[in-house]
């Protein structure tokens, strides 16, 4: 079945398979596992192991559990495809050698200048490999990178070497650091080790709430000396997931787990947080990556990091320490969402804390069906009441352009009245007690087959933005919202997202409404979806972000940073992660499908995409 769109001529599959049943989820879980399991290598390259001329295959171990989608991009990440110049893959191809890795090398890595989405069924079949040929078991091996065993490279002396960010600037809102840019857009960025690093390894104890977790590389991160500190692990792991998560923690005794209730179906725990505890107090850190090497490498993410909260004197009332905006108790009733007997001890702890300082509101989702004042405690109606009650109307706000930006989506009906129109763009649009309903311009950032192909990681970029074929041709109607990822004021043009933000923005983009970071992309399953003739709000997934409104921070709006680096302490701007106006696709653009072939230009490290 063929489909044609302004975005190119797709042949799909007979699959049936609907978003619904995969829902996007920020980095998707075959990225993550192979990440993982590719991350554990020895950061000294072990001698090449000679293998006769047979494609090699990922352990079963390191595929997802789930579509045929997911597993088919994975495969594809563990065996990249060398570009080659014949006139079309479609036809015979040239005769590809394996290096002693396995991997396909090709005769030559000239660029025809045309990126073109192939039929499924243009990709070669795989000769049957020969029973006698078979790889030399190696102790210890793990897949390699997608771009090679040696594609992650160790940062410079100087890369954490940059100044502590002051934990009193206006927003706490900070992208993470990315290897391979210049060193000014660097600075006042954050990374896992570094100067955020000292903040997470002098912890005491630490509550770690996340999709994907590479055990082993997590507390590396640590210096030795904290390696054996307390860590709880809050996941969302089923089964054989689940069965691989503690395996790999069995070096690791001092790791325990607290496994999140997930009673809807395709539900995911995508939150992403860390609570940190030291004898001063504790602090929160709500932030976009996964815990795995290539979400702290080359994309761009985000995070909010709390004040450190100190402890309350003794005998203090349930309700001292509170902030403007009732931070401690929505975090409180977050985590009492769990209902997990693990997180009492954490919760109790909060209870003896003072959060005061907190200016931003907590925008969570977690799995149900909610009536009545309920619905409004989760997802967009969450979003929707505090933008009601917490901002104010602006004249000409009809103008004032809506702007979301994600890393993965969702499937969003047959038009825009079934979900995008009819619920989540109502919420975005609230501002203070208005009766307008306007409907201003809405841009969604989503990248661009070229931004994918053009970035630091190459195609493998796109194994974290999970939007599928039989989600997207379902939709091409959403598609002529797209724009593209565009950074060049961050230096992060091509660093492709995985950051999540959701704003309002003044009409010449120089002035914000409200900002959002969050771990929610765009799907009803994150977000929630009415039910019942709207009386009912369902929720698949956890999902947990911060909100910043002007008058949390006695301003009437806030200015935009036009010049986010090298960071300055004079600035009272916010620091908003990329270009501004956003740029839209041309006609020639197509957004990223992951579980189609990209076989006709070569990505910035010579590979092409074929799934498998």
């Amino acid at each position: 079945m063929s489909q044609d769109s302004q975005h190119g001529k797709w042949t799909i599959s007979s699959s049936d398979d609907d978003d619904e049943a995969l829902p996007p989820s920020g980095t998707a879980k075959s990225e993550c596992r192979r990440a993982t399991e590719s991350n554990h290598r020895s950061a000294t390259p072990s001698p090449p192991v000679e293998v006769k001329p047979e494609p090699a295959k990922p352990p079963v171990s390191s595929l997802p559990v789930g579509s045929e989608a997911r597993q088919s991009a994975a495969k594809n990440q563990l065996n990249p495809v060398k570009y080659e110049t014949s006139p079309s893959l479609a036809g015979k191809r040239k005769k590809v050698v394996l290096d002693s890795t396995g991997w396909a090398l090709s005769e030559s890595d000239e660029d025809d200048g045309e990126v073109k989405a192939k039929s499924l069924s243009d990709v070669p079949k795989k000769a049957p490999p020969s029973p006698k040929t078979k790889k030399p078991k190696v102790e210890n091996e793990r897949p390699p990178s997608p771009h090679g065993r040696l594609y992650y490279i160790d940062e410079p002396d100087d890369f954490f070497e940059s100044r502590i960010p002051p934990l009193n600037d206006t927003y706490s809102f900070y992208l993470n650091k990315v290897t391979g840019l210049n060193k000014e857009y660097n600075s006042g960025a954050l990374h896992i080790r570094g100067e955020f690093g000292l903040t997470f390894q002098e912890g005491r104890t630490k509550l770690q709430f996340n999709y994907c977790f590479d055990i082993g590389w997590m507390v590396k991160q640590y210096p030795s000396e904290f390696r054996d500190r307390p860590v709880l692990i809050v996941h969302g792991d089923k089964r054989e997931a689940k069965a691989r998560l503690i395996q790999q923690a069995q070096p690791f005794p001092h790791v325990r787990f607290c496994q999140a209730k997930l009673d809807i179906a395709f539900g995911t725990h995508h939150t992403k947080m860390m609570l940190l505890w030291y004898e001063e107090g504790f602090r929160v850190i709500i932030l976009t990556s996964n815990l795995i090497r290539a979400d702290w490498y080359q994309k761009t993410q985000g995070m909010w990091m709390s004040p450190l909260f100190p402890r309350l004197p003794k005998g203090s009332s349930p309700s001292a320490g509170e902030s403007p905006t009732f931070f401690k108790r929505d975090l409180l009733e977050y985590l009492g969402s769990y209902r997990a007997p693990e997180l009492e001890e954490w919760i109790q702890r909060i209870k003896e804390h003072d959060l005061s300082e907190t200016r931003v509101y907590l925008v969570a989702s977690t799995p149900g069906r909610y009536v009545g004042s309920e619905m409004e405690r989760w997802g967009h109606l969450r979003l929707r009441k505090l933008l009601y009650e917490h901002t104010d109307p602006i004249p000409g706000e009809e103008r004032w352009p809506v702007i979301g930006q994600f890393s993965s989506i969702g499937s969003m009906g047959l038009d825009k009245s079934k979900w995008l129109a009819g619920e989540f763009q109502r919420t975005l649009t609230t501002l203070g007690k208005s009766s307008l309903r306007p409907d201003p311009p809405m841009h969604l950032l989503y990248p661009s087959v070229e931004d994918v192909r053009m970035s630091l990681e190459g195609y493998p970029a796109g194994g974290s933005l999970p939007y599928s074929i039989q989600t997207a041709q379902k939709q091409l109607w959403l598609h002529s919202y797209f724009h593209c990822w565009k950074a060049d004021a961050t230096g992060r043009s091509h660093a492709m997202p995985h950051i999540k933000t959701y704003m309002r923005t003044s009409p010449d983009f120089s002035q914000l409404a409200w900002f959002l970071v969050t771990s929610a992309n765009l799907s009803k399953a994150a977000w929630g979806a009415l039910e019942k003739n709207n009386t009912q709000m369902m929720i698949r997934s956890y999902e947990l972000g911060v909100l910043y409104v002007p008058s949390a921070f006695n301003m009437k709006i806030f200015p935009i940073d036009k010049n986010p680096f090298p960071v300055s302490s004079s600035s009272s701007g916010f620091p908003v992660p990329f270009d501004l106006p956003p740029t839209s696709y041309t006609a020639k653009d197509q957004p990223w499908i992951w579980n189609i072939p990209y076989s006709q230009a070569p990505d910035t490290h010579g590979n092409i995409w074929v799934p498998s």
